[in-house]
This record gives C-alpha cells, sequence and structure tokens, in this order.
C-alpha cells in the first residue's frame, strides 16, 4: 500500500514565505493547501526538488564513466542533499571513450537515476578550454553528433558549443532538429556572434563567465554578448554561484540584470561532497585544495576545474548574501527544468513528490524523492 505524506511548512514566495500544507500519496503531490487548525506542527522550509543541468559528478565518482555503480554513487550524492533531478555531464574526450560513456548514461537515464545527459566538449575553443583536455578537443563534426545522438537513445539533452568554430552552426542544426537544447560556451565569440547564435539555434549558456574573455567596454564579447541575448529574448545563462567561479557580486549583478533567465549549477565534479585530495575530471588529473578544483599541472594555479558545492549549498549562499530565496529557488528548480524540457523541480499539485525539508538557516534536514524519503 501506498504510504500517504502529510506535510506543513514554510513555502518561499517574493518577500517572504506562505504556511503550507502538502499532501503526497502515491508519489505525487496530491494537494497544497492552507493549514487548518488540526494539522502537524511546521516541518520547517519546505523546497521542491533541485534541479542541475551541469554535473559531472560527486562523492568521488565521475558521471564520465561506463561503471553503472559510478555513476550511482555520483547521483546519489546529489540526491542526498537536495538535487532530486540532475543532468549528468561529460567532458572533452576521444570519440570511441565519448560514444561508451554516453551509453551508458543513457541506460542510467531510461532507469530513472539522472534525467538526462549533458555534453560539454569535444567541440570547444582551445583558447577558452579551461579543464578540457587541448589534444582531445575537435572541430565540429556532424557525423559523431549524430553518432552520439544515437548513443544517447533520445537522452542526450544539452550540448555545448562555441559557436566561433567553422561548423558549428551545422552541428548546432542537427542537435535542434533531435530536440537537444544548443549551449553556448568555451568560446571566444564575439558579442555579435554569441547574441546571433543565441537568436539562432542557441537557447542557454554554459556557465557564463567563465570558459570564456572577460568582459571589456570596447570588446564586449561573449560575456555582454550573452546578456544582451537573455535580456530581450528566451535563452538563460547559467550561473555557478559557489563563490569560487564567480564573486557574490557578480551574481547578484546578473540576477538583477536578467531575473527571468538565470539557471544555477554546479558544474560539480567527482570532489563534490569530499574532502580535499586528488581526482579525476575525464582524461585530467585534477588537484582539490581548501575546496577549489584545478588541473594538476605541478604549480597549484591550473585552471579551475569544475565545482565541489552542491545545488543547495549555492543557494544557501546567496540567500545569505541577501538575494531573494524565491528567486534563487526558480533558478535552481522550475526554471532548469523548463530549460531542457522536463517536468521537475514544482511543488504542484500533479507534481512528482520530490521535497526538501530544511531548518532555518536552509541546512536540508530530509529530502523525498519520487514519495520516498532518501537516506542523508
Amino acid at each position: 500500500m501506498d504510504l500517504e505524506h502529510v506535510l506543513r511548512g514554510s513555502v518561499p514566495r517574493p518577500g517572504g514565505f506562505d504556511d503550507v500544507v502538502v499532501t503526497v500519496s502515491s508519489g505525487q503531490v496530491t494537494q497544497v493547501r492552507s493549514p487548518a487548525s488540526d494539522d502537524p506542527e511546521s516541518s520547517g522550509i519546505l523546497l521542491p526538488g533541485l534541479v542541475d543541468i551541469h554535473n559531472h559528478g560527486g562523492g568521488g565518482a565521475s558521471f564520465h564513466s561506463t561503471s553503472s555503480d559510478e555513476i550511482a554513487v555520483a547521483a546519489g550524492v546529489h540526491h542526498a542533499a537536495g538535487t532530486t533531478t540532475l543532468l549528468a555531464s561529460t567532458v572533452t574526450d576521444a570519440p570511441d571513450r565519448l560514444l561508451e560513456v554516453v551509453a551508458a548514461l543513457a541506460t542510467a537515464a531510461e532507469a530513472g537515476l539522472i534525467a538526462g545527459i549533458h555534453m560539454e566538449g569535444p567541440f570547444l575553443a582551445n583558447s577558452c578550454r579551461g579543464a578540457h583536455d587541448p589534444d582531445r578537443l575537435m572541430a565540429p563534426d556532424v557525423g559523431l553528433t549524430r553518432e552520439l545522438l544515437a548513443a544517447g537513445r533520445g537522452q542526450l539533452r544539452v550540448m555545448t558549443l562555441a559557436a566561433d568554430l567553422p561548423g558549428a552552426d551545422e552541428v548546432a542544426a542537427v542537435l535542434a532538429e533531435a530536440g537537444a537544447v544548443v549551449a553556448l560556451g568555451h568560446t571566444a565569440a564575439t558579442a555579435a556572434q554569441a547574441r546571433a547564435f543565441l537568436a539562432g539555434p542557441g537557447s542557454l549558456v554554459t556557465h557564463l563567465f567563465n570558459g570564456m574573455p572577460p568582459a571589456h567596454h570596447r570588446d564586449p564579447g561573449p560575456v555582454l554578448g550573452s546578456l544582451g541575448a537573455a535580456g530581450v529574448g528566451d535563452a538563460c545563462v547559467e550561473l555557478i554561484a559557489d563563490g569560487i567561479h564567480l564573486a557574490d557580486e557578480t551574481v547578484r549583478a546578473v540576477m538583477s540584470m536578467v531575473p527571468g533567465s538565470v539557471v544555477l549549477v554546479t558544474d560539480a565534479m567527482a570532489a563534490a561532497g569530499m574532502a580535499d585530495g586528488d581526482y579525476q575530471l575525464g582524461p585530467l588529473s585534477v588537484e582539490v585544495r581548501s575546496g577549489v578544483a584545478r588541473v594538476a599541472d605541478g604549480t597549484g594555479s591550473g585552471s579551475i576545474a569544475g565545482g565541489t558545492s552542491r545545488l543547495m549549498d549555492q543557494v544557501r549562499r546567496q540567500a545569505a548574501a541577501g538575494i531573494d530565496l524565491a528567486m534563487l529557488m526558480k533558478a535552481a528548480s522550475v526554471r532548469p527544468a523548463s530549460v531542457v524540457g522536463i517536468d521537475a523541480g514544482r511543488l504542484d499539485v500533479g507534481a512528482r513528490a520530490d521535497l526538501v525539508v530544511c531548518d532555518e538557516s536552509l541546512q536540508p534536514v530530509r529530502v523525498m524523492r519520487g514519495g520516498v524519503w532518501l537516506s542523508s
């Protein structure tokens, strides 16, 4: 028999909270209403399950893997921390290896462990490669793109492309025809190229500011081109709001400029939820010191190599910095889900019962995924 859960808590609304009672039955939210006198006491702050559309792993495990056990560990670490829906991200690698990884991730998606695949590379600009192996970067290739889509069996939801590379438009057209989201990233595109790309096949910007030249008042580049496109169109911009990839003031500024277009992501790698140490990001070795992941180059100053936060960490950090929690939650739940075409991140009747119960400091206390409480 399916258990029914009745939870009372504070749900963030613009400028404050509403006290509500949520009923869950058969894995779905079946009722959301105002409290009555005989309802249970509040459990704390109630949030919809978070949605992370750019995530390379966690718990010492990587999504860039053909091991079902490793993929499950990486997903579980984020699920338990409140990210009940996520895309598994790959990194640049040899074509044969990418095809194997995508096929394994497609199996995990079909099992419901992840919500699909995000491919970051291999069609990225060498000058903006960040933590991607320069020896495995490739020019955009329509044939390989079709092979990757076939290996993904309908689960390849996002691919990051450098718009300035010859052939990017042709690959973008193939992706769009297959229903995949085309993301602009790791690119040295001009502002005009970025705007055109996002007005055409592109609808997402991969970790804005990171993996692209900094904006200059006489050379706005992809940063200001992307913000301009987001301000007038439907494109959304990813922000890694962990205080490492972006300063908190930068996050605040972007959320003020394009409040309806921000998507929070972790870009998490295997070290998320783990101690400092040595890890792998695809074919590259990574060292994590004081929570900062960098490509191991012998100097300790290599390129930042993904994140070590989980999405709730970013929500908590930015709420403490003064950004409205309701605004943050849209950027960490329903908006990223909408961008990639999945139904998640809602606390509404008929939605899958993905809930996060938090204390007043936004630390997760309990997490429900599909109507089942997860162990922490």
